[in-house]
């Protein structure tokens, strides 16, 4: 345990913090910090890093400064100058930034040098709640939990309809919702030229765009662990900053010789799991070329029905031979050996006519001496991998399919794969590490030996099977809205000096004017207001037990809660057709992109809406005839629009953050970005799928229930394997680890930075809050003490105001989370609770003393 926390000091510190509660308030009852009332929502906004001055065509030519110049041949490749993360960030003009001093912060959201508010959550249910838990928690065996709609009616007739967007679907032929924070949605944004990550490979149209080999076709990349580039140690961890994978290496092109400058790409079959991408020589045209393009994918896969078929390297070819012996029927099989020395093997299917053969053009570009039908195939062998491919060959898939049971504490998920193509092998895909821990036995069983580098998920390997399935254990089934722990559950009771102590800070916090706090023109703040407020009523009914306390808190955030529910917020929500979802109102009326961080462009959907989900339960649990059929239906449409598990439902997509192939949500929406999707906060994707929860049980729906608790498991292990770090941790690279936790998480690169700032207590402390009954789920006692004495030990909590608290956080919900959770976890441990307030170790107080 860290030498200067113990008890008697937390003991201290406690009494230090309370002394302080009655300067916390103003004479109205409003807080005298000006973090606890949110800025204005039109300031809130901001992009610290963009690359769009670094055109992908520059990327593999010259070394760092002060580093030996690099062979481009040799797969070293560096940058002339280290850029700093890639991507468009919320809708921000292009600026160029380089990595070192931290961005400035917003305007209008910094007070007096102060960090800006970092967004925190709500909690879990209690035994108490008139039973709910109890009647709620029987599952039958294999009964499908997803794909069962939520509901499949038009959203309330309180959200305004209308049928554009900002963004158009651009060469979208598929009519209906469309997922837009998922991974290919760059095929259908900006100019259609930005990677898309299917892991481990990256998808690219050149469109013309890619020097020094000009193609109109498709082109693959695959990055190994040695051409990462890394930013430069931080002083005082000595973790690199940040690490990215280079882009723009085009190691084959697949294409054909009908494309050129009126080459058009369009897309159809649009899931949440894969997309069909189609190359036609005019808009007009038939498809020269369709491509299957699904998460986890083992070969980049080119449906031909006619066209001669083009496969070019911007590397360039070292060697084209093909191989005399055919792996099966039908299949022709060449070698190609890059001028990086990377192998590649190509394979054709022959469905019809002649087999394809090739021809030399160059030593980057070859092509086909007549039109083919079939299926062409290309895939990387990290030198193992030839037999298990001419096995595959000819096998491809075009769509993902997910199911699931929960029975008792145990639940499954499964992909099934729609599979296509030659008879004979089954489909090939990767799996992440996260997957590798929990596939049940016949998947592991179609396990191979090969193995590829991913961008930022670790290794993957390679299974094949027309299905997956991954079993996860210890579901938190009795997980409340009281502070909880695994293994040893929920924890209401508190001592008598601990609720004293809580008392006096709820007596005061109560009379703050609610709906001056949630009534705002952002969603997120609001939502984050109104989820306060409900965790405070929370505790002075079922924590405090005082009625007095409770009966003047909750009816003022009911009252808050339905201006939302009326829709009547200074930014109402639209329902809008064009995509499929509920957008804020504010880039509609000011045509700011930018507003409330993007939500018109659906960013942060789920850490805007979960907290209105979260608050809506917790009020639903104090007060059940408040869970009227409307308001119900009013959050089903919240919770549809970011978390809708059903193709059934015509008014929203599937899955809109959730991604079950990373097991962790992507908050970005409909920005292109060279660097994929992002997400910054992996504990507010904790409060958004805990919220789903939550409402499950308050609500008697087994199947939300369920599901979500599954979801928080997988959630769980995601997040400990690439967002948080512990000295073991082995998915990540070693020189990054020491960051203990990620910052930002994109699809090809991870940066310890936030969006409002770079000091280490803003990019660790947004994957802490809100502090919930599931953040012990994720921030493992092993997990905290190392954050802790490395980061934070030695006296820097001392330097925090312990006053300061965030505008989402009450000092009743901190207090009392922080003193039951403590004695909770000294069950647990062999540090002893302190006998007077009930304080146990100094994990539990963490984020108590240094990031409220």
């Amino acid at each position: 345990m860290p030498g200067n926390f113990n008890t008697q000091s937390l003991t201290k510190r406690f009494e230090k913090l309370m002394s302080k509660v009655e300067s916390h308030f103003n004479k109205d009852g409003g807080s005298s910090n000006n973090n606890l009332a949110p800025p204005n929502a039109t300031n809130t906004y901001y992009t610290p890093h963009s690359t769009q001055g670094y055109p992908a065509a520059n990327y593999p030519y010259a070394a760092p400064p002060g580093q030996p110049a690099i062979d481009p041949g040799s797969g070293q490749y560096q940058y002339q100058q280290a850029p700093p993360p890639q991507g468009h960030y919320y809708g921000a003009p292009p600026q160029e930034h380089y990595y070192g001093a931290p961005p400035p912060p917003p305007q209008a959201e910094v007070a007096e040098n102060q960090p800006p508010p970092i967004p925190p959550r709500p909690d879990g249910f209690d035994d108490q709640a008139d039973g709910l838990l109890a009647r709620s928690n029987s599952s039958r065996a294999d009964v499908d939990v997803f794909n069962v709609a939520l509901s499949t009616d038009a959203p309330p007739a309180v959200f305004k309809k209308v049928d554009s967007h900002p963004v158009n679907r651009l060469g979208i032929t598929k009519s209906g919702p469309i997922g837009t924070n998922k991974f290919h949605a760059n095929f259908f944004l900006g100019d259609q030229k930005s990677p898309v990550y299917t892991q481990p490979y990256s998808i690219t149209w050149s469109g013309g765009k890619y020097a020094p080999v000009t193609s109109w076709g498709m082109a693959v990349s695959h990055i190994d662990a040695n051409q990462r580039v890394f930013g430069d140690n931080d002083t005082s961890t000595g973790a690199a900053r940040f690490f990215f994978n280079p882009v723009g290496i085009q190691s084959l092109i697949m294409s054909s010789t009908d494309l050129g400058n009126d080459t058009a790409l369009t897309t159809d079959a649009i899931g949440p799991h894969s997309i069909m991408v189609r190359l036609r020589s005019s808009a007009s045209a038939a498809p020269s070329i369709s491509f299957p393009i699904v998460q986890g994918m083992g070969f980049f896969t080119g449906l031909y029905t006619g066209a001669k078929p083009v496969l070019k390297s911007a590397v360039t070819f070292r060697s084209v031979t093909r191989i005399a012996k055919s792996p099966k029927t039908s299949v022709a099989k060449w070698k190609v050996v890059l001028n990086d020395g990377k192998i590649w093997w190509v394979y054709a299917y022959c469905t019809a006519g002649s087999q394809l053969n090739f021809k030399t053009v160059s030593n980057s570009h070859i092509e086909a001496t007549a039109g083919f039908t079939g299926v062409l195939q290309v895939a990387k062998d990290p030198g193992n991998a030839e037999a298990v491919y001419d096995k595959a060959a000819g096998v491809y898939v075009s769509s993902a399919t997910l199911s699931g049971s929960v029975t008792g504490t145990t639940g499954k998920y499964t992909f099934s794969f729609e599979t296509h193509g030659h008879p004979s092998g089954q489909p090939l895909g990767f799996v992440l590490p996260h997957h590798a821990e929990t596939w049940d036995s016949a998947t592991q069983a179609a396990a191979t030996k090969v193995q590829l580098q991913t961008t930022v998920k670790g290794i993957a390997t390679a299974v094949a099977a027309r299905k997956w399935t991954f079993v996860e254990k210890m579901l938190p089934t009795n997980m409340e809205f009281a502070p909880w722990v695994q293994g040893v559950g929920s924890k209401t009771a508190l001592s008598d000096a601990a609720i004293a102590k809580i008392r006096e800070a709820a007596a005061e916090e109560v009379k703050q004017n609610v709906r001056n706090q949630a009534v705002l023109e952002s969603m997120y703040y609001s939502g984050k207001a109104l989820a306060k407020f409900a965790l405070m009523s929370y505790v002075t009914q079922k924590m405090l037990g005082d009625d007095e306390l409770t009966g003047v808190v909750l009816p003022k955030l009911k009252g808050a809660f339905d201006v939302f529910f009326n829709n009547s917020q200074p930014y109402p929500l639209y329902y809008e057709s064009a995509w499929g979802g509920l957008v804020s109102s504010a880039s509609y009326v000011t045509g700011n992109d930018g507003l409330d961080f993007g939500n018109s462009y659906y960013n942060d959907h789920h850490f805007h809406y979960g907290h209105f989900v979260l608050a809506a339960a917790i009020i639903g649990s104090l007060d059940p005839t408040w869970l009227t059929d409307a308001r119900k239906n009013w959050v089903h449409a919240l919770i549809r629009d970011y978390a809708n598990p059903s193709s059934a439902d015509p008014y929203f997509p599937q899955w809109r953050i959730y991604d079950w192939y990373h097991g962790h949500g992507w908050a970005a929406g409909l920005f292109a970005s060279n660097d994929g999707k992002n997400q910054e906060s992996s504990s507010e994707d904790m409060m958004s799928v805990y919220a789903l929860r939550m409402w499950g049980v308050v609500t008697h729906n087994k199947a939300l229930r369920d599901r979500s608790t599954l979801q928080l498991k997988v959630l769980a292990r995601s997040i400990q394997h690439y967002y948080l770090y512990t000295s073991s941790n082995t998915v990540q690279p070693s020189n990054f680890i020491g960051n203990r936790a990620a910052g930002i998480i994109f699809e090809n690169k991870i940066d310890h930075t936030t969006f409002f700032g770079s000091n280490i207590e803003y990019v660790n402390g947004i994957h802490m809050i809100p502090l919930l009954a599931s953040t012990p789920l994720a921030r493992s006692l092993d997990f905290v003490q190392t954050e802790w004495t490395q980061l934070f030990d030695n006296g820097r909590a001392d330097e925090v105001d312990a006053t300061s608290l965030d505008g989402g956080a009450s000092l009743t919900w901190y207090l009392a989370y922080t003193a039951a959770s403590a004695t909770t976890i000294a069950q647990q441990t062999t540090v002893p609770a302190d006998k007077e307030y009930g304080i146990g170790p100094p994990e539990a107080l963490e984020a108590q003393f240094c990031f409220v």
